[in-house]
């Protein structure tokens, strides 16, 4: 069996986080088993769908290193047209098809009629089935007059009055029980199919084989199970992931942070980072690792790894797992995406050794490359001293000034743009030796003189990449 899967989107608005993570599963299930992945737009809701959303959604999936082998602009003839909204003939032809065998039914009830019947079951104590003169099969001579008249009328399921029961790759066994639904429209009156619909005769007709998608799909299933049933299509395997939370236990939402995933793109988020970040929620490495890439685990994807417990969205943790991303890049490759940003004026106007040797020691320390800009104005060319009580202390201390004055006399004699660390070593030695400045007040004194603060990373790494100029201005304002 060829395993076909499938990520359905509804073009109404940007890629949801939670629809990114579903897309990644479909997708590394594909790549494990050799199957194919195909792109499917649900955009049965014409009045929010729009054609931008789907091209902005299509690009997300790209800039994840998500491809589809199948999809729109990639159309296999034998499945093809791949939206919906270019499909209702194919719905209707199925439709009447269930009518025919007095499995669904022409329903002419009004808005009116239906609310009354909503409000009756309630003031009972019932569930709000439909319960129209138009389900009962003596009206189907008098429905079809109506039609054959051009009268509208929806289309509605005759849902069997019995269990039904679904065996989830991650919920198990999966019970609903009879009368959980009544008789449910198929196809609305003015002639639109309904997604429960749509997503079973698409799936069936697309030959997919294993649907993977979110928890919240669970309840949506029974009525899908039914129409299976009553067209005699094969079912899929199902696999309905746990639901992304946040820190409140509640279903992830805008209140959570970012929850589209233009907005990370923007915040400079590396895309391999996401997909590792997302496949962790709801799945687990069989190694237990943390960190790795989405080539790795498309080798080992399996569909026993997921937990059914809902999975917590956690920010924190996504900043840390995309810092561990920037320290496993190769420094040239960082150069290229620093150099793209806009505030990178000074890093690309530096030669490619200084370049090279500021992306190696700023990379240890970001959370987004957008911060190595940053890092640089703070650490490299700000000429303003950090007089925390910290520093205040270290330039109390007696062998402070004398640090402080021999730095001054060896940096005014520098005419070149930059010291070498060899030459600060050699300022190093010398204070030890000849000032008999020792241990810490050595390090720090040294550390406050050249760049006017209390911390900071490896000197040795640090000054060679700061100016002269900025250097000679911080120790004399330490001079004053």
């Amino acid at each position: 069996m060829t395993v076909r899967v499938r990520f359905a989107p509804s073009p109404t608005g940007y890629l949801h986080i939670g629809g990114a993570r579903t897309a990644l599963y479909n997708y590394l299930y594909a790549k494990a088993v050799g199957g194919t992945f195909v792109l499917r737009v649900e955009d049965t809701d014409l009045e929010r769908s729009k054609a931008e959303y789907e091209k902005l959604q299509i690009e997300d999936l790209k800039w994840f290193g998500i491809t589809y082998d199948e999809g729109p602009d990639k159309p296999n003839p034998k499945y093809a047209p791949y939206r919906q909204s270019e499909r209702w003939d194919i719905y209707m032809k199925y439709a009447k098809e269930l009518v025919e065998k007095d499995l669904a039914y022409y329903d002419f009830c009004t808005d009116e009629e239906l609310e009354a019947m909503k409000e009756k079951a309630a003031s009972e104590n019932r569930d709000p089935h439909y319960e129209g003169k138009w389900k009962n099969p003596e009206f189907k001579a008098e429905a079809l007059k109506k039609i054959a008249a051009g009268e509208k009328a929806a289309i509605r399921f005759r849902a069997p009055k019995r269990d039904f029961t679904l065996n989830d790759k991650v919920k198990g066994k999966v019970v609903y029980p009879a009368n959980m639904v009544g008789d449910f429209v198929i196809i609305r009156s003015n002639g639109l199919a309904v997604y429960n619909y749509c997503c079973v005769i698409d799936d069936w007709l697309m030959d997919i084989t294993h649907v993977i998608r979110g928890e919240d799909h669970l309840s949506n299933t029974v009525r899908q199970l039914m129409i299976y049933e009553a067209l005699g299509a094969k079912l899929p395997e199902f696999a309905h992931v746990s639901l992304l939370i946040g820190a409140d236990r509640q279903k992830l939402s805008k209140r959570h942070g970012a929850t589209s995933v233009n907005l990370y793109r923007e915040e400079n988020y590396l895309p391999e980072a996401m997909c590792n970040y997302l496949v962790q929620l709801g799945w687990s490495h069989p190694e237990e690792k943390d960190i790795f890439d989405k080539e790795e685990i498309q080798k080992i994807f399996t569909l026993d790894r997921f937990s059914p417990s809902p999975a917590m969205y956690d920010l924190e943790k996504l900043k840390w797992v995309n810092s561990q991303h920037i320290k496993k890049m190769a420094s040239s490759e960082i150069i290229k995406l620093v150099e793209a940003l806009p505030e990178a004026g000074y890093f690309k106007s530096q030669g490619p050794e200084w370049k090279s040797a500021a992306t190696e020691l700023f990379k240890q320390k970001v959370n987004f490359l957008s911060e190595i800009p940053k890092q640089i104005n703070e650490m490299v060319l700000s000429e303003e001293l950090e007089m925390n009580d910290q520093l205040k202390d270290i330039l109390s201390w007696e062998t402070t000034p004398k640090v402080i004055d021999y730095i001054d006399s060896q940096i005014q004699t520098i005419t070149t743009p930059f010291i070498t660390e060899a030459q600060m070593n050699g300022w190093m030695e010398h204070v030890k030796k000849e000032l008999g400045v020792k241990g810490k007040p050595l390090f720090m004194g040294v550390r406050a003189a050249l760049t006017g603060k209390d911390h900071g990373p490896d000197l040795k790494f640090l000054i060679p990449l700061t100016p002269v100029s900025v250097l000679k201005k911080r120790v004399a304002q330490l001079k004053k």
